[in-house]
């Protein structure tokens, strides 16, 4: 706890100091703080699970983002509720990358987000309710390189090669990943979509196919995911999951979405996310409320999930038959500093 308030307070400092820099030398910079509670209930069959239930503190984030220069820019988000040690400080640290642009290339170094497709993946912890069991166990933060290229086109298609470290670099920590992502935005379609090449073990790799679509129906919006993973000497449809989410704006405060997830794998032992043996499924709703006229720096939310099937994961497992969670909670944004 001290050093998380002894970096706050530096990060603090850091921002404060600049308010006299100029303009040219500092033309933007973000300092934020975000957090969310929760009181939440969580069941399997009639048994009410002790650990998950009852109040609790779900995320305390530090973010920071500016540009140095037109050309320079960085980007630092740290999850401060995270527990860590002296070993593994930086697990606590999501973003923490430094980025160069020139024309049509970008060029970042540092800790990022794994470039694989899809919208449930992509969504920030802090937004998360309740997801598949490949979310869960997908460690999506890690450090390396990538180049960017935008292609200039209307539809702001861009292509990013990415290498970093395994999602299983638990394993052997020199163990990396491969990753080429294609995003853009087509008016009522915008798409994430990737290839990835993943070492589970030295010198052995899974392969990801992640394919994800955002349909935009004015005040209805669908994200639909496909993500096929395979073990890349056996490469097969036997092993995926498949995301759905449906939302309505039926405000500009109010936002109600429905979602269902399901993950199988029948006999790929390389997955490490979403154990051979396994196949569940899970359904929600949920609401959003945002009370504060043309703001969402407050949020009120309520959902409600059930999960059914099987889960071989039963060590590191998240998703369970039967399992059913209710949710109620607030998050909030804590501008810092921005200008």
């Amino acid at each position: 706890m001290k050093r998380h308030s002894a970096i706050l307070f530096s990060a603090l400092l850091f921002c404060l100091s600049g308010s006299n820099m100029t303009a040219q030398e500092n033309p933007k910079v973000d300092f934020r703080v975000e957090a969310r509670g929760d009181a939440q209930l969580e069941t399997i069959g009639s048994d009410i699970i002790a650990g998950n239930t009852g109040f609790r503190g779900k995320q305390l984030n530090l973010r920071l983002n500016g540009n140095i220069n037109d050309s320079w820019s960085y980007v630092y988000r740290q999850r401060m509720g995270k527990p860590n040690d002296d070993a593994s400080y930086f697990d606590a640290v999501d973003h923490l990358n430094l980025t160069y642009t020139t024309g049509a290339w970008s060029f970042t170094g540092g800790k990022q987000t794994v470039a694989v497709g899809g919208y449930e993946y992509d969504r920030a912890p802090i937004d998360f309710y309740f997801g598949s069991e490949y979310w869960y166990n997908m460690a999506c933060y890690q450090w390396g390189v990538n180049a960017k290229y935008s292609l200039g086109t209307e539809s702001n298609d861009a292509l990013m090669l990415q290498v970093v470290q395994s999602s299983f670099r638990d394993v052997n920590p020199s163990m990396l990943s491969y990753n080429l992502m294609w995003t853009g935005s087509y008016g009522w379609l915008d798409i994430l979509h990737s290839v990835n090449m993943l070492e589970y073990q030295p010198g052995k790799f899974v392969n990801f196919i992640a394919l994800g679509h955002q349909f935009n129906m004015g005040d209805f919006k669908l994200q639909l995911d496909w993500m096929n993973r395979a073990d890349i000497n056996d490469f097969g449809f036997n092993d995926f999951s498949v995301m759905a989410d449906l939302s309505w704006s039926a405000s500009d405060k109010l936002n109600v979405f429905g979602k269902y997830s399901y993950d199988v794998n029948k006999d790929n032992m390389a997955d490490y996310c979403v154990l051979s043996g396994t196949e569940l499924s899970r359904v929600g709703a949920g609401v959003e409320y945002f009370p504060i006229e043309d703001s969402r720096d407050i949020r009120l939310h309520a959902n409600y999930s059930y999960a059914w099937g099987t889960n071989s994961n039963l060590a590191g497992g998240t998703v369970f038959d039967t399992q059913s969670f209710l949710s109620l909670g607030v998050t909030w944004r804590m501008s810092i500093l921005k200008r």
